[in-house]
């Protein structure tokens, strides 16, 4: 059984293209493009289940048309309409450090070499310019981190640990912005 840690979500599929039941996939990372992989990972009613590639090809740098092997009509694609996609952190931990994207930290422990442990990579945020990861502080508390590779001083993917160094004053600043976020101030 596969399970949550074994892997990252790299995209969501989305309905049927044509009638050979090929499916429109909208991806966050075309790593099953740059490494080694026959498959991909589908959450299918809560369970990881892996479907071999028959091929694919790209419609743009975020979308590709993806054949599984056993799907052959629009009606059996119609069942993986809205399903998200996932891809083997073990295959992913082959791949050189500038091919991952940001979203293969998700799961990770961040620590900074000044504060120590700040939590656990849950998200990545991409709505703004600045890219930036979620970390889930504990206790509903979540911090913001741009995504930078100025910041990061250490990249551990056997223990699953990336060590930042951050700016001084921007955990301060994340925790004045919380506050506020909770009703704090006096508006």
């Amino acid at each position: 059984m596969i399970r949550r840690d074994e892997v990252y979500k790299i995209g969501i599929l989305n309905k049927p293209h044509g009638v050979r039941g090929e499916v429109a996939f909208t991806f966050t990372d075309d790593i099953f493009d740059r490494v080694e992989a026959d498959y991909l990972i589908c959450l299918m009613d809560g369970i990881l289940v892996p479907f071999f590639l028959e091929e694919y090809r790209f419609r743009s740098d975020s979308t590709a048309l993806v054949k599984f092997e056993g799907v052959n009509t629009a009606e059996q694609a119609r069942r993986f309409t809205g399903v998200e996609v996932y891809f083997p952190i073990h295959h992913a931990d082959k791949a050189d450090e500038d091919q991952l994207t940001w979203s293969y930290f998700v799961g990770f422990r961040m620590e900074d070499t000044a504060h120590g442990h700040l939590g656990e990579v849950t998200d990545v945020d991409t709505s703004t310019i600045n890219t930036l990861f979620v970390v889930d502080r504990g206790h509903g508390q979540e911090l913001l981190v741009p995504a930078q590779e100025a910041f990061i001083t250490g990249i551990d993917r056997t223990r699953r640990v990336i060590t930042v160094s951050l700016p001084e004053g921007l955990l301060d600043m994340d925790n004045a912005l919380a506050d506020n976020d909770d009703g704090n101030n006096d508006n």
